[in-house]
């Protein structure tokens, strides 16, 4: 269990909005940031702003690829829901959802759009922009989130959303990571002098090359105090969405300084109980939110979906116990589950960066990198960079880590035909791989996934 150093500094107290969650669970966890039970649930919903045609995903019961109307009824039911404390979104969609149609003016939920788009989740079909190092781009202004125009008057710079989300990805690279910093300060002095507040998505490295930190977790931390710790109060982001490495590092982070509340990012879809395990184990060790975008989107029934993320992040249930009632609700509704029980109560791989890379699941001390978008090394939220400029292999077959049989952590590990070190019992050995065999390893999986999802067999 974390460990809370509450002799931190803390940090400013957005004003309480009186029918925002997210401003009342914020204002509540500052306030004691040892004790608050308050959880932030957030659905992830701007990959259209990361895959193009892509981002909807496909409806499990006719296997076809969602509109993006189709795409935004499903916002708009999960904000009548009023289960999530945010909405994340395109300024696009934001734009219609939250000033056109008023949305959110009598809900508990907070509108947020995505404020940049770096490169490494430009991500189209046959692109190759994210296997090059990440750099800084905003296709919207924080005007035109704010009311839809460039130049507004000032009345509508309040009819939009004034929650953002601003994403660095960091690679160990002097030339490319200066430019990513310096950019993240004149967002933060912009945003400050607008009145426009911002959560910080640190996203891991997406082509760190021979630079690859040894200690991945213990990097993405330092360099978010770092970057912070030169940022005074009023410019500093209410909260923080960065992928989960396990209870050491969240633990590490949060007990040096329980201001920054931390959030984690949801990645790949994988099983039903990926997702519920990786809220649960978070939450355990220190994190204060999830934001998840392509768990929540690519699920059988995103409402029941939703509503036992909740239940799970106010401790009303375990996650195993999760994963057998939403397959119970399932059958209920007669929809037929992407997984039978048995396979959906597995602990899989997930990514961690868009295009991200991916680690066991099991809250062991070994990274689980996960994303919102969930990045390929394409994530979300609630979503492949890394893919480079080969083509997939459409004949990799999905990999499970299961605990189950055979072996254990300490079986011998041997070197399979496809290059990987592997324990006795055939389960990926992650302690065996380098850095390098661990990247490698992660886009493999995600390329996987990703031609799964294009061919209706995800």
């Amino acid at each position: 269990m974390c460990e809370c150093n509450c002799q931190s500094g803390a940090a400013v107290t957005p004003p309480v909005r009186a029918n925002r969650s997210l401003d009342q669970k914020l204002a509540t966890i500052r306030a004691n940031p040892c004790g608050a039970k308050d959880f932030i649930l957030a659905d992830a919903k701007d990959a259209d702003m990361a895959t193009g045609l892509a981002a909807t995903g496909k409806d499990p019961a006719t296997g076809k690829t969602r509109s993006l109307s189709d795409y935004r009824d499903q916002m708009r039911e999960i904000v009548k829901q009023g289960l999530v404390d945010i909405m994340l979104m395109s300024a696009s969609t934001s734009e219609l959802l939250t000033i056109s149609e008023k949305l959110f003016e009598n809900s508990r939920v907070t509108p947020a759009v995505r404020a940049n788009d770096t490169t490494d989740i430009h991500l189209p079909a046959g692109g190759t922009y994210s296997g090059e190092p990440s750099r800084p781009f905003r296709s919207a202004t924080i005007e035109q989130i704010q009311s839809g125009k460039v130049n507004p008057e000032p009345a509508e710079q309040r009819l939009g959303a004034d929650l953002g989300l601003y994403s660095i990805t960091p690679n160990n690279r002097l030339e490319f990571d200066y430019v990513t910093v310096e950019a993240y300060k004149q967002f933060r002095i912009e945003a400050e002098s607008k009145g426009f507040r911002h959560f910080l998505e640190v996203f891991d490295p997406n082509a760190c090359g021979d630079h690859c930190p040894a200690d991945l977790g213990r990097f993405i931390n330092d360099l978010i105090v770092r970057t912070l710790a030169g940022v005074p109060r009023a410019g500093r982001p209410q909260f923080l969405k960065i992928a989960y490495h396990g209870p050491r590092a969240m633990e590490e982070l949060v007990s040096y300084d329980p201001s920054l509340v931390a959030g984690i990012l949801g990645g790949s879809s994988g099983t039903t109980r990926d997702a519920f395990h990786l809220l649960e184990d978070a939450k355990k060790h220190g994190a204060r939110a999830a934001l998840f975008g392509r768990k929540i989107n690519n699920s059988e029934h995103q409402l029941t979906f939703v509503r036992f993320l909740h239940a799970i992040a106010n401790g009303q249930i375990a996650a195993e116990e999760a994963v057998k009632a939403y397959h119970g609700e399932l059958e209920k509704m007669k929809l037929k589950p992407i997984r039978p029980l048995k396979e959906d109560l597995e602990l899989t791989t997930t990514a961690s960066s868009y295009a991200g890379t991916s680690t066991p699941a099991s809250g062991a001390g070994i990274p689980d990198r996960s994303s919102s978008f969930s990045r390929p090394r394409y994530s979300g939220g609630g979503l492949g960079r890394g893919l480079g400029k080969s083509s997939v292999d459409r004949t990799i077959p999905s990999l499970t880590l299961s605990r189950s049989t055979g072996g254990g952590e300490n079986a011998p590990a041997s070197l399979k035909s496809d290059g990987f070190p592997r324990r006795a019992d055939g389960a990926p050995d992650f302690k065996a791989m380098s850095a390098a065999q661990k990247v490698a390893f992660a886009r493999q999986k995600i390329k996987s996934d990703l031609m799964k999802n294009e061919n209706g067999r995800g």
